[in-house]
């Protein structure tokens, strides 16, 4: 297989001297776990307390990471990355809500980005987090099996109402909608809806993709399982396969509530059972479509070997590369130059609401110092061989 993804011109073929200089000051703070750890802090403060910031943080982090403040904002973006064949998913990117009217307005916010990805090539995919529809503590409850008193119920049944709206409207459009995994403590409720989900309107092919985090030791068996029972019921599987958001929370989880932690032993474990996820997906693709959101090389290196030696063609609409906007460019921009199906998860929103997200997106990046690493060394590689 040809290694494609050293190649720093295509990687960064899109970002002027100026923008590449500032991914090169971003990344080097995020490889400083102090750093990132005071930063936050002082973000956080500066946001609750009113201060002035956001212009600061719009011109650093926020428009490295993120696409804008709302749809329209993001598309010189997504026009920009589609002339090289980089495909955007919408990713409102607004964390921790508690009342029925956020839980409307997130609702909206999905069927506006539906409405705005069947009006753009450039935009194939529609996304929302289960927790966006309703509170975590009712998906924590269901799926504990724990009785719903009468307004939690009612509560509950609004929940389904907006799943059913969203995902319907995904198939009317015939846009694919992803709905992120979260806890695995309240995995399993969000698990069943979206099976319904998948019953419903995946019996053509898959509209409708759940999310299995890889570094989960189980989902390896929970894709076989779902897999067998669409086979035998009669629709498509969806699913977007990434290694994991929530480690340390959920190692911390078990270990304060005495259970067997839900997460592999070590790294290798994760990379391992990611890689048997979709090599199992790559040899059903008859039945099942796959959105791998991955910013390792070798996975990738491996996922273009499967396709090759399965006969799939490149840009074959059952099978997409993902990562996140901001990172990992060698990966997506190399990719697309070949012809593969690529999306880059393109998070918005207004600046000060947003900040969680790009606060644990940074503590994300210290923990994996490869990666870091890796994107510190093709920025200063790409640079060089500008100054020639």
């Amino acid at each position: 297989m040809e290694k494609i993804f050293n190649n720093t011109e295509v990687a960064f073929v899109l970002k002027n001297n100026k923008e590449l200089k500032r991914a090169h000051f971003l990344f080097k703070m995020i490889s400083n776990r102090a750093l990132v750890k005071i930063g936050s802090s002082l973000a956080n403060f500066a946001i609750k307390s009113h201060l002035p910031v956001q212009g600061i943080i719009r011109a650093t982090v926020f428009d490295h990471f993120c696409g804008g403040i709302s749809e329209t904002d993001c598309l010189k973006v997504v026009d920009r990355m589609y002339t090289k064949g980089v495909s955007s998913v919408l990713d409102y990117s607004v964390e921790g809500k508690e009342t029925e009217d956020q839980f409307d307005a997130a609702l909206n916010m999905t069927l506006k980005t539906i409405a705005f990805a069947k009006e753009r090539q450039a935009i194939p995919f529609a996304v929302f987090k289960p927790t966006g529809f309703g509170r975590f503590f009712l998906f924590e409850k269901k799926g504990e099996k724990l009785p719903f008193t009468q307004s939690e119920q009612q509560e509950w049944d609004r929940i389904l109402e907006r799943f059913e709206i969203a995902c319907k409207a995904a198939f009317d459009k015939d846009v694919f909608l992803l709905i992120d995994a979260e806890h695995s403590w309240m995995q399993d409720a969000a698990d069943d809806i979206v099976l319904e989900m998948m019953r419903k309107y995946n019996k053509e092919k898959a509209i409708i993709f759940n999310t299995v985090q890889m570094y989960r030791w189980d989902r390896l068996d929970f894709t076989k399982k779902l897999h067998q029972t669409a086979k035998t019921e009669g629709f498509h599987v969806g699913l977007k396969v990434v290694r994991g958001a929530y480690m340390e929370i959920e190692r911390s989880r078990a270990a304060e509530n005495g259970y067997t932690s839900p997460i592999c032993i070590d790294k290798n474990a994760t990379d391992d059972n990611f890689d048997a996820a979709v090599t199992y997906m790559m040899e059903n693709l008859d039945s099942m479509a796959l959105f791998a959101g991955t910013h390792n090389e070798s996975s990738s290196y491996m996922l273009m070997e499967l396709m090759s030696k399965h006969n799939i063609h490149h840009n074959d609409s059952r099978m997409w590369f993902g990562q996140l906007y901001g990172m990992s460019d060698n990966i997506s921009y190399n990719l697309a130059d070949h012809d593969y199906n690529v999306a880059k998860y393109l998070p918005f929103g207004p600046v000060n609401e947003v900040m969680p997200y790009l606060i644990r997106r940074a503590e994300e990046n210290t923990s994996v110092a490869g990666q870091t690493n890796r994107e510190l060394s093709l920025i200063e590689t790409e640079i060089k061989r500008r100054k020639g």
